[in-house]
């Protein structure tokens, strides 16, 4: 209880007991009120909450309402005690901007599906969404329910179906705003299901004036075939005529981060799909892929070399990564970069594993990795915290470069790092 708990200090100066969370014991910025009365920092209440909890963590009544009302009388009482201690260096705490209200949301939604409206004011409608679900991430919890994502489907695909060309700037306007929410399984599964759909996708993901319209069509894409969880989805989804094409086309835009980061997500995802590897070799996704690994942060690396690793899968997917790269030797290079640099593990495991076939059975390769000091960085792996499937491509490639190690080099003369695992 506030009560029992000896007063804080902050800055040297004692916070009033009402001032601060029950939760966190702290100063609470954004001061809210639940069903029961009580009042808590809205950070730490929607952490309780979000373990499960389903009581109040004072009164341990039950929540019947998980709605939290901001306490504004507190927060301003909070804010003037600040500033009269703010000589102590206690510093003022900011008005926290709330979430958008539930009301609006349904307006909104409810103007941009009226048919009988102007496209003007539903446009109007959808880019508010888009600007609110952009603001903060309380928004977006806010905009994201069934009712609005359902709704904002329905607009995004309106304009292919009616053949009203009057149509198409709402349903590009909603597909912004659908590329920002998460869809459910059953709603990429319900998109999937209707080939009109995936025909609309592709042809706005290949040939829309818009870049930005491209991106976001991307996005639903890579949404879609993640969402369904689904080879078969995952297929259809490639198989659409645009949509591979598309992809690759926004990878290999240069100039644009986004646009690379968005269509690598879709390869990747698309990708999973076997059937779907030969479709992205023969629209040129390895060399622009590979194109891009060298400008790409580490989380974006990662995810990019496990395309890479899934085309090598394919016949003929060894063969373009390597053409992508320039050649072999400059292939290796890049890779042991890769295993050099700062990448997550992850990364380096599927360097590893796309290393291993660029090598394939050539001794000359063998030589440039060596040369390159890849030795060292495999040593590394099976030493580290790595996974047990990366330790087993390192120790792979140690075998492979016994030939290729120094004579001099007392590691070519031990067994030490190459004992199965």
């Amino acid at each position: 209880m506030p009560g029992s708990v000896a007063p804080l200090d902050l800055a040297g100066v004692t916070i009033p007991h009402h001032f601060r969370c029950p939760i966190s014991l702290e100063l609470m910025r954004d001061p809210v009120t639940v069903c029961t009365g009580q009042t808590y920092d809205r950070e730490s209440i929607e952490s309780w909450v979000a373990t499960g909890s389903t009581t109040c963590p004072v009164t341990r009544a039950r929540l019947a309402d998980f709605t939290l009302i901001p306490n504004h009388t507190l927060r301003r009482l909070i804010q003037d005690w600040c500033v009269a201690h703010r000589s102590l260096g206690v510093e003022r705490i900011p008005t926290p901007k709330q979430p958008a209200d539930a009301a609006l949301i349904r307006s909104l939604v409810a103007a941009a599906r009226s048919q009988g409206g102007a496209a003007a004011s539903r446009v109007a409608a959808l880019r508010r969404l888009g600007s609110l679900v952009r603001e903060s991430e309380k928004n977006r919890v806010v905009i994201s329910t069934d009712e609005t994502r359902s709704a904002l489907v329905e607009i995004a695909f309106e304009g292919e179906e009616s053949g009203c060309p009057d149509a198409d700037q709402p349903a590009m306007d909603a597909m912004a705003v659908l590329s920002m929410l998460s869809m459910t399984e059953a709603e990429s599964a319900g998109v999937a299901a209707r080939p009109e759909r995936l025909r609309r996708l592709g042809e706005v993901v290949r040939g829309h004036p818009s870049t930005e319209a491209r991106i976001n069509a991307a996005t639903v894409i890579e949404a879609v075939a993640a969402g369904a969880r689904s080879a078969e989805t995952r297929a259809a989804v490639g198989g659409t005529e645009g949509v591979m094409e598309g992809l690759v086309e926004l990878v290999a835009q240069r100039g644009n981060g986004r646009a690379g980061r968005v269509g690598i997500r879709g390869l990747f995802a698309l990708c999973l799909a076997k059937e779907n590897r030969g479709r992205a070799l023969a629209a040129g996704a390895a060399a622009a892929v590979v194109g891009r690994v060298a400008e790409l942060a580490s989380s974006d690396v990662e995810r990019a070399l496990a395309t890479v690793e899934l085309l090598c899968r394919e016949d003929g997917g060894r063969d373009a990564v390597v053409a992508g790269w320039g050649g072999g030797a400059v292939a290796v290079a890049a890779l042991v970069r890769v295993m050099a640099g700062k990448a997550s593990g992850r990364a380096a495991e599927h360097a590893a594993a796309v290393l291993v076939a660029v090598l394939g059975g050539s001794e000359a390769l063998h030589a440039e990795a060596v040369a390159a000091g890849v030795v060292a960085h495999l040593l590394l792996m099976v030493q580290g915290g790595c996974s047990e499937r990366a330790k087993r491509k390192a120790q792979l490639l140690l075998k492979l470069f016994r030939s290729a190690w120094p004579r001099h080099d007392t590691i070519s003369n031990s067994d030490d790092f190459l004992q199965p695992f």
